[in-house]
């Protein structure tokens, strides 16, 4: 084999990689890198050749990079070299994420060259959070179902024996002590069965319900509950799968999320209930703790207020955590709610955003027959076929994992993709070309431009431009609050076949 060959050979190694590659001369500036970094770190390979590689790195590392690359050229000491460790990237939106980096050294005809090999973990820390947060709520319910049982049994002791006092006691005066004093031990075994809910040792009264029916009735009396200030609006699957649930816990859990909804929003706005058959496949179940893949029912309650930080979302269903100033609420509303789907055998999603607003989501396992199920598969299939003929889509996403998994599908229905991290970025891009035909973006993303925005820049500069957002919020809010709906939005967790039917309605939509 020739040089030349074994030139091509490098090179075609290079961009097969996985995992980023990227070449730096003795002094980090990059000399060589393939397309699986300039993805990686949200440039273009043109982009980062000739950078140093410091640009790649937040600025507590980066201030000492020169010092640790002169000291082993200067001693030979390898504190790196050779040896793996887990380090943060730096995106060219400003985003950090987790990095586990190798380092090696080539001396190539008295020159230095340094070769680092990078492996995303942004999956690996997400799976790690996950299962701890899994771990620390299963902890907690521990902790706090036992805690309920020896109270509730203290209780007792203490109820029974002031009704005791009150059979016995004659004085007006003491009957009212008492009275009292019932009352607010009748408060405390409220608070503890509430307690049992969330710790799963509750008894359920379980049967084959039909979900619409106990929203429904939920909605009747969320109607008179909520503020005038707070409109109620429900959007009812009509072939919606049977389940089996407790029929009065699910409307209790409808009515804490209501309120919860209606806290988030005292200068008024939007709840939205709203029922579908979803199916959570190993794409989503892999991003997920505590998921079964499978055919579900799932009820949606979203708001339009002020949204959650990620901070507060990763902490909502502790029990007693609550952002309600002190005395106005006990944090145990969604807690409870949680307890309750994951007794049934379901499972709970937060999404929010900031500004935007919230939707929680519970799902409960669908009963559906065999029969059902190979329907399903053979609707799976038929989208196992060639949309894009070619066309160039411009994939717009900040989660690295989301980015892979919505090219690898888009590439299956024969469309070539390139990718943006921001809307300001995807921007640019569409700036300078002609051939793109459609643009997949996310709805609220990184920078001056969300997805939304660059859809109308999109819609007013370059009209033969399609466009398909994505988002996590129920399709109450992203109809009727303060998004808007101006383009086609694909609810996520999506199955192909889904991805599929939005594909072909917007491209058909010319």
């Amino acid at each position: 084999m020739n040089t030349v060959d074994d030139r091509s050979l490098l090179l075609a190694l290079l961009d097969a990689a996985v995992d980023a590659i990227i070449v730096s001369d003795r002094d980090g500036a990059i000399l060589r890198l393939n397309k699986a970094a300039a993805e990686l770190f949200g440039y273009s390979i043109e982009g980062l050749t000739g950078q140093n590689v410091r640009i790649l790195m937040p600025q507590d590392m980066a201030v000492h990079h020169d010092g640790f690359l002169h000291h082993h050229l200067d001693t030979g000491e390898k504190r790196i070299i050779g040896i793996g460790r887990d380090v943060e990237g730096l995106r060219a939106n400003g985003t950090l994420f987790p990095l586990h980096l190798s380092v090696g050294r080539a001396d190539i005809e008295g020159q230095v060259a340094f070769v680092a090999i990078l492996h995303d973990q942004s999956r690996r820390k997400a799976a790690e959070e996950a299962a701890a947060r899994s771990q620390r709520m299963d902890a907690i319910g521990q902790m706090t179902g036992g805690i309920a049982h020896d109270f509730n049994n203290l209780l007792t002791v203490v109820i029974g024996n002031l009704e005791l006092l009150e059979m016995s006691e004659t004085a007006e005066k003491s009957r009212a002590l008492i009275t009292d004093a019932l009352e607010a031990a009748e408060l405390g075994a409220d608070l503890t069965s509430r307690l049992m809910v969330f710790a799963r040792k509750s008894t359920l009264q379980s049967e084959v319900i039909a979900t619409n029916d106990a929203v429904s009735q939920s909605l009747a009396m969320l109607k008179r509950t909520i503020g005038s200030h707070i409109s109620v609006e429900a959007t009812l699957a009509e072939d919606l799968w049977p389940t089996r649930a407790d029929a009065t816990q699910l409307q209790t859990a409808v009515l804490n999320l209501a309120l919860n909804a209606q806290d988030a929003m005292s200068a008024g706005g939007k709840i939205f209930l709203e029922t579908r058959n979803i199916i959570l496949d190993d794409s989503y179940v892999a991003q997920e703790i505590g998921v079964e893949p499978g055919n579900y029912v799932r009820l949606s309650v979203s708001d339009t207020g002020d949204g959650m930080s990620a901070e507060t979302r990763s902490r909502a269903m502790e029990p007693f955590f609550t952002t309600k100033a002190v005395g106005e609420g006990t944090g145990l509303g969604l807690s409870m709610v949680y307890g309750f789907v994951k007794q049934s055998g379901g499972h709970l999603t937060i999404y929010s955003e900031v500004g935007q607003g919230t939707t929680i989501s519970l799902y409960f396992p669908a009963l559906i027959d065999i029969a059902d199920n190979a329907t399903l598969a053979r609707k799976t299939d038929d989208v196992q076929v060639r949309i894009g003929s070619g066309q160039l889509v411009l994939v717009v996403e900040d989660d690295p994992r989301v980015m892979r998994l919505s090219e690898a599908r888009l590439q299956a229905f024969g469309f070539n993709c390139i990718t943006a991290t921001t809307g300001d970025a995807a921007w640019d891009t569409l700036k300078d070309r002609d051939d793109i035909a459609m643009v997949f973006t996310d709805l609220v993303m990184p920078g001056k431009l969300s997805g939304h925005d660059l859809a109308k820049q999109i819609a007013t500069s370059k009209p033969n431009v399609r466009v398909l957002m994505t988002s996590g919020f129920s399709e109450g809010v992203l109809q009727g609050g303060r998004i808007g709906a101006d383009f086609a939005i694909l609810r996520k967790p999506y199955r192909q076949t889904d991805l599929a039917e939005a594909l072909q309605a917007v491209l058909e939509d010319r």
